[in-house]
């Protein structure tokens, strides 16, 4: 169940369940989180600012005196009936309903909230891209809200490196390389804040994935010396660790991850080296059930000028855009803008339409094409005399052929380097 686009009647009715802690206005435990300014299409943006560390007290040092007994939320109507009421509010307003006490606070920052919300089956999916080289936004699809996320600490070697990104659970992961390692960035919604993530059993770059709840999966890539890898791991945010898988039954760089019938797939890329590097046709599937990898043929979208069954040498686009709504796979064809659908039973892809006029890239980089709930949403935009802009535009497939709603407008200087869509 994915949450309307409606108000949250029950956050009206939070505040007189239960007295107010202290006399200070709309904070987030002593600090305002949303900043409300004005984008260049005139949509709210908002400024996340980075929440303290102390769960017990106010800035001005006094303690909660009322509705501190963690078990009690709403009192008249219970925990477990407080709980049914807070899962349909939207995450954009779990930072005013933490900010009533304690018991607020901890049940939002400690996480059980959204696991809550996984275990009803209710997700809200936000949008998070980033266009500056350390700075990432966020974008909720259903509020049209902007929020700026705080900025990524400062790496030099990091900063210029290329990266992936991964939203898993309530992280986002951002991939990235240090002076003689790869490293990992990881953000959580619980603290908004940036910390190091758990390294890989095997570091890795320019690899496929996609995740699933609360869990990730991560297969091929580089390694530190450039050797295409056929090994894989994957990733529960829970526990924040990394379980080796079975290898792929082909080493593969440059491709692309999705799960779809709850395996997961991966699909085109490069494989072999120097003048044997060529692109590759297949997918492979990965079973969680039966731990084993099942080779594909012609999983991949045909790129432009290339036969759907050969493969060809490698060139320099984008790994494939591929996303899955509904377990159905499409594909964005950047070359002859057009989209497609993947049919599994003839493993066969078929043009549907057409994607947005000015959804504009560079051999498919800079351009996002990301499953967002039951919408697709492509991140990309023209390039203006005085700027550059980038646009959000989604389509929902069940509702017909690609009709493109223009959800927001921004003003960027650069294009979109990472994109990854959250849904807790």
């Amino acid at each position: 169940m994915m949450l309307e686009d409606r108000s949250c009647d029950s956050c009206f009715v939070l505040a007189s369940s239960c007295q107010q802690e202290t006399s200070w206005p709309y904070t987030y435990n002593g600090k305002r989180p949303l900043e409300i300014v004005e984008s260049d299409d005139s949509c709210p943006e908002t400024k996340l600012s980075k929440r303290s560390s102390d769960d017990s007290s106010s800035d001005d040092g006094r303690q909660y005196d009322s509705c501190s007994d963690l078990d009690v939320l709403i009192q008249p109507i219970g925990r477990d009936n407080s709980i049914n009421c807070l899962i349909k509010c939207s995450r954009s307003d779990y930072g005013s309903i933490a900010s009533l006490n304690r018991s607020f606070r901890s049940i939002i920052r400690s996480g059980e909230i959204y696991k809550s919300r996984r275990q009803k089956g209710v997700t809200e999916h936000w949008v998070y891209f980033s266009c500056d080289l350390l700075q990432w936004e966020a974008f909720d699809p259903i509020q049209r809200k902007w929020m700026h996320l705080p900025r990524m600490p400062p790496n030099e070697c990091f900063t210029y490196s290329d990266k992936e990104s991964l939203a898993v659970g309530t992280e986002l992961l951002v991939f990235g390389k240090e002076v003689t390692s790869q490293v990992i960035y990881r953000y959580s919604i619980l603290t908004n804040s940036w910390t190091f993530g758990t390294n890989m059993n095997s570091p890795r770059c320019l690899f496929g994935s996609a995740s699933l709840g609360e869990i990730a999966i991560l297969a091929g890539g580089c390694d530190s010396q450039g050797n295409i890898l056929s090994s894989a791991e994957m990733y529960n945010s829970e526990t924040r660790k990394w379980e080796t898988l079975p290898s792929m039954n082909t080493p593969r760089k440059m491709c692309s991850g999705v799960f779809m019938d709850k395996k997961f797939y991966v699909i085109g890329g490069t494989g072999g080296v120097g003048n044997d590097s060529r692109v590759l046709s297949c997918g492979e599937e990965y079973d969680l059930e039966l731990k084993k990898w099942t080779q594909i043929p012609n999983m991949s979208p045909r790129r432009s000028g290339m036969d759907g069954e050969a493969e060809k040498p490698a060139a320099a686009g984008a790994p494939p855009l591929v996303a899955v709504v509904n377990n159905e796979l499409y594909a964005a064809e950047h070359a002859d803008m057009e989209v497609r659908k993947y049919d599994k039973e003839r493993k066969s892809w078929l043009t549907i339409g057409r994607l947005p006029e000015r959804a504009v890239s560079m051999n498919g980089w800079g351009l996002a094409f990301r499953a967002c709930g039951d919408r697709l949403i492509v991140i990309g935009g023209p390039t203006a005399s005085g700027g550059s802009f980038i646009e959000l535009n989604s389509w929902v497939p069940s509702k017909g052929p690609p009709q493109w709603d223009l959800l927001a407008r921004k003003r960027s200087g650069n294009f979109v380097y990472n994109c990854a869509v959250m849904g807790c």
